[in-house]
């Protein structure tokens, strides 16, 4: 606002003037965005697909800038938009104020002057308590509680209303009342101007660099854009959203809202939206990619080990989204919290007929080789599924700390997990289009215990249909049927080779366990455990899934190199999804995921 706040101007200001500018920047911003799409979807796709050269390479370089410049328009006006919002929304509270205070005045036939100092009329004798005569008239204002008039006799603290005079005379009542309204006007101006302050800086701030390339330090400018609206305005947001509320009632928010309320959410909030279950999944990629370069700016700034390895992580995973994909990657979720969270879709999840939801184990985080082994497991099973129903869609879901090597694995990580999973899977169930999609829950390593443990829980993994257990320790289940889906619709990948689906449940047949495996692999297992008087069927978290006793559908994997003798290691864990290192699991897996389970090759129990 031009010049200093007054009470008049706070009192005529026009709310409705401000949102209505707003939704002007938000049209720039919705253009933006539309060219933006037209670019990246439309021109740069098309010249990606039929043209090799080093014209189409320098062609589709300046459609990158242009894509980046309409992002950067997009993102500026939209901020100006939330920006303007915040300050109808901010400013209403203390005009409300203000004008209750003026009709408290008028009501009283108070006068409100100029500089917000108020007057008031002499008492009637009818109002002044035990007396004849009238007491005068006066003046209050709001930037002091300082005495009306000079004390004069009569109780302590009382004020004579006639100086000079030794005598009682009564309080005019009004006079009260007069200073409590003037104090009322000058707390709304005050607020009032402390708003604008605080906005008119944030504005200001939204300036444009010179020149019509976005660069690297433009983007960083948006980053701090981003935030310093966040900061200002961004309590509207985060106080509007069903943080508490089920995945389905999120929905049912999220569809209510207009699309510039959408939009702004997006652009302001990217980190609330982005993982928040019940979000369509065009959203929450939206949400997250305009969030990474925010979060990689945060983690290069913290230093020290653990950030680094996260903050090579999520550069990795930023030029991935920057390349094409087969199929296109959805990111549905980004963070830094614990060892990491990342949950990626090749595929979108809300139109695709099959899901599959894939939950990762023992020394998973998010580092390098989650980008670039972890995340493939997933895109091999995609890529295998969509050869059985072209409907598919395949995530990986890092939503929880698992256990980084064997010494500190517990129930304790899965117990955890399980609810922030079944909770995800509550909302992939909201958000998809289909009538009654085919959803398949995967858990590897363990993994297999998180998606066991969800499984267990009331109510069971929503939406799932069928669950693939691979490379299990355990699930803490003894049987197949505790998991909710029926023991025909519980599907076991165990590799003969793998040590990790012969980990023992007693310490006894761990001490003889390990010098086993090296010296004869699982059959040394099995005759050690036996000499211990262990069954052969238990592991470490309850029964072997892979056994008769569990009874669920065991399917053949390749045994894989056993762990020492062949140079192995842990190979046989991690080859469950590679259709080149294990072609008959990974087959057996698409097959499952792309809803043919009746084609797997089956295998014997242990």
């Amino acid at each position: 606002m031009t010049g200093p706040l007054t009470w008049q101007l706070l009192r005529d200001l026009k709310t409705s003037e401000l949102t209505q500018g707003g939704d002007k920047w938000h049209e720039v911003s919705g253009r933006s965005a539309s060219d933006r799409a037209q670019v990246d979807r439309a021109m740069s796709a098309k010249l990606r697909e039929t043209q090799e050269s080093d014209s189409a390479e320098a062609a589709l370089g300046r459609l990158r800038r242009l894509s980046r410049n309409f992002q950067y328009v997009q993102t500026e006006c939209g901020l100006v938009r939330t920006a303007l919002n915040g300050l109808a929304g901010d400013l209403a509270e203390p005009q409300s104020q203000l004008k209750q205070a003026l009709e408290d005045a008028a009501s009283l036939n108070f006068t409100v002057h100029d500089d917000g100092s108020v007057s008031y009329p002499a008492a009637k004798a009818d109002d002044l308590t035990g007396a004849k005569q009238e007491a005068p008239g006066g003046s209050s204002r709001g930037s002091s509680r300082l005495p009306l008039d000079p004390p004069g006799l009569g109780s302590p603290g009382q004020q004579s209303l006639y100086p000079g005079y030794s005598g009682f005379r009564p309080v005019n009542p009004n006079a009260e009342k007069a200073q409590d309204v003037a104090d009322r006007i000058a707390r709304a101006v005050r607020s009032a101007r402390e708003i604008d302050a605080r906005y008119a800086k944030t504005l200001n701030g939204l300036k444009a660099e010179k020149g019509l390339d976005v660069t690297a330090a433009t983007l960083k400018d948006v980053f701090r854009d981003t935030a310093d609206v966040r900061s200002t305005a961004g309590m509207h947001l985060a106080e509007g959203i069903p943080q508490n509320k089920d995945p389905a009632d999120r929905k049912k928010w999220w569809d209510a809202l207009t699309d510039e309320q959408r939009q702004e959410y997006v652009n302001v909030a990217p980190d609330l939206i982005g993982g928040l279950d019940g979000i369509p999944a065009v959203v929450r990629d939206e949400a997250n990619r305009n969030y990474l370069p925010v979060l990689i700016d945060e983690l290069a700034r913290q230093g020290g080990d653990e950030a680094r390895t996260k903050l090579d992580a999520l550069r990795m995973i930023q030029d991935k989204l920057g390349e094409s994909s087969h199929p296109p990657m959805f990111l549905l979720g980004i963070g830094d919290e614990g060892n990491g969270r990342a949950v990626v879709s090749y595929g979108n999840p809300d139109t695709s007929r099959h899901v599959a939801a894939y939950v990762p184990g023992l020394g998973t985080r998010l580092d390098g080789d989650f980008v670039t082994d972890t995340m493939k497991r997933a895109q091999d099973t995609a890529i295998g599924a969509k050869e059985v129903d072209p409907s598919t869609a395949s995530i990986i879901w890092l939503g929880y700390d698992a256990p980084q090597n064997m010494d500190v694995m517990t129930k304790g990580d899965a117990q955890r997990g399980a609810p922030a999973y079944n909770e995800f899977m509550a909302g992939l169930s909201a958000t998809n289009g289909n009538e009654d999609p085919h959803v398949t829950a995967i858990g590897h390593s363990y993994g297999s215990l998180t998606v066991g443990t969800a499984a267990k829980e009331s109510g069971g993994i929503p939406g799932v249909d069928d669950v693939i257990l691979l490379g299990s320790p355990g699930v803490d289940a003894q049987r197949a049927t505790e998991l909710g889906v029926g023991r025909d619709h519980v599907f076991v990948g165990a590799a003969d080779n793998d040590p990790v689906t012969h980990l023992p449940t007693k310490g006894e047949s761990a001490l003889a366990a390990g010098p086993a495996w090296v010296l004869g692999g699982p059959e040394a297992v099995r005759r050690a455990n036996d000499l211990l008087d262990v069954g052969n069927d238990d592991l470490h978290f309850g029964k072997d899934p892979a056994s008769g006793a569990f009874g669920a559908q065991r399917f053949e994997v390749n045994d894989g190199p056993r762990m020492v003798l062949e140079a192995g290691m842990f190979d046989a864990h991690s080859q469950y999804f590679d259709p080149e290192l294990d072609d008959v699991s990974a087959l057996n897996i698409a097959k499952i995921v792309g809803g043919r389970p009746e084609d797997i090759v089956r295998e014997e129990y242990r």
